[in-house]
């Protein structure tokens, strides 16, 4: 988990990802909408994918990907993230994160 703790750390919004994943695409999207510019670790495409699968997986995230993490914490995947959106409290937290300006 160090190297999640330490990749999650290193940007306001942090997205785990697969390249073939149709919701991940989504939550990345709805996020660019909102003009974040979230880390995004496609995890079929990194050498220690396999790994920090394994560790998301230890600490409870399930399905693994989209896992988005929001301030350094997880938040969820895309079931969370769209009903944040929807019940209109995904935006502020993006910007308690310091992920947006406006």
């Amino acid at each position: 988990m160090d190297t999640v703790t330490r990749l999650v750390s290193s940007r306001p919004v942090v997205i785990f990802s697969r390249s073939s994943c149709s919701m991940c695409h989504t939550i990345k999207s709805l996020l660019l909408e909102f003009g974040v510019n979230p880390a995004v670790y496609e995890l079929d495409e990194m050498t220690k994918g396999p790994e920090i699968e394994q560790a998301l997986l230890r600490h409870g995230r399930n399905p693994i990907v989209p896992a988005v993490f929001i301030g350094g914490e997880y938040v969820g995947g895309a079931n969370e993230i769209i009903s944040l959106h929807l019940q209109r409290s995904l935006q502020p937290m993006l910007k308690n994160a310091g992920a947006l300006w406006v």
